[in-house]
């Protein structure tokens, strides 16, 4: 589809010059973004991804003076390979399973807000960058961007990451187009009923009842807290709006711990570790604060977590989905994102 010109040439009774640029305008953009993943399990394309990754001063918040050289010197050359052999385990035909739910979440959308709208994907690190996902939409004739950070709650680290990326491509444009975000929707009616579906299936599917859901998001230092990160509060009343529509108890903990600093509290691993102290042998884990699977879910969760809880005294365990491309999640994000365009569209 050609995008209409810009110039004289769209007004009545005008003529484009021959020496103008070749424009497209008239499209709107809209363009899902998550966190990215390495090309291969391989320890090579690992250490390259978590290089830009873990150099990323929202991510790490230590001044980089200090940090680069424990990056390069140690982490770089210790952590890589056990992280491959990890990625290993989750790996598909298709890739990353979050590379390649992300892209499915981006096709399940194309054509749901009209002929004018053009729906597109990227990861904050790694391969298909934001900028180079923004210059073709831009290239596309989208002068009107929407970028959505596909992280719920928001964060420094995550949410506050895209938009700085953004930002940064178009810091080197001549002409921008219009952008506008979407906000974080840990709250949103839409994501608690898309969440409170989602696990009733799953529990439909179950061969027990489980005393308790356990929620499990990604883990922040506590720092960030103390320093006004929304992330800690904004999990919470996930979990707790979740809990009030399943009518069912939900407990909210913090996973993926890195470094000896404390980080969010309770960490996952250890309320596993201690649910049989309590009587509690049948769970079921969701992790909301995830758009799409990755290794922090089916790894460490679904494996690692289900290995630590039974070790523990428990006796069955589910890892229950994200939202992924599952006709309740694509229908949240569509509406979501439908309120977003208001104005546009």
């Amino acid at each position: 589809m050609t995008a209409p010109a810009v110039g004289p040439a769209a007004i009545p009774g005008s003529a484009l010059p021959p020496e103008h640029p070749q424009v497209q305008v008239g499209r709107v953009g809209v363009l899902l973004v998550n966190l990215g993943s390495p090309d291969s399990a391989e320890p090579g394309d690992v250490k390259r991804f978590l290089g830009e990754f873990l150099s990323d001063p929202r991510v790490i918040e230590i001044p980089q003076v200090i940090w680069q050289p424990i990056l390069r010197l140690l982490v770089l050359n210790l952590r890589p390979r056990t992280t491959a052999q990890n990625y290993a385990k989750i790996w598909t035909p298709e890739g990353s399973p979050i590379t390649a739910i992300t892209r499915g979440q981006a096709e399940a959308l194309k054509g749901r807000f009209g002929p004018k709208v053009v729906v597109d994907w990227a990861m904050r690190y790694g391969t298909r960058s934001i900028p180079e996902q923004l210059k073709a939409l831009m290239d596309a004739g989208c002068d009107r961007i929407l970028t959505v950070p596909l992280y719920p709650q928001y964060s420094s680290a995550t949410n506050g990451t895209v938009v700085d990326a953004a930002n940064g491509a178009l810091a080197g444009w001549r002409w921008q187009p219009t952008m506008r975000t979407l906000p974080p929707y840990y709250d949103n009616p839409d994501h608690i009923a898309a969440l409170a579906a989602s696990v009733r299936e799953g529990l439909a599917g179950l061969d027990f009842t489980p005393d308790l859901i356990v929620t499990s998001f990604h883990g922040m230092p506590q720092r960030t807290l103390d320093k006004g990160d929304p992330y800690h509060c904004q999990c919470r009343k996930t979990g707790r709006l979740l809990a009030e529509e399943l009518g069912l108890p939900v407990r909210v903990t913090f996973q993926s711990r890195f470094g000896r600093a404390e980080w969010l509290k309770p960490y996952t691993d250890a309320t596993l570790e201690g649910l049989a102290g309590e009587g509690i042998r049948k769970i079921a884990v969701v992790c909301p604060g995830f758009a799409a699977d990755c290794l922090e879910t089916l790894e460490e969760v679904a494996m690692e977590g289900r290995e630590t809880f039974m070790e523990h005294g428990g006796t069955h365990f589910a890892y229950l989905p994200c939202l992924n491309t599952s006709e309740t999640g694509i229908a949240m994000l569509e509406r979501l994102i439908a309120r977003a365009l208001a104005g546009w569209v």
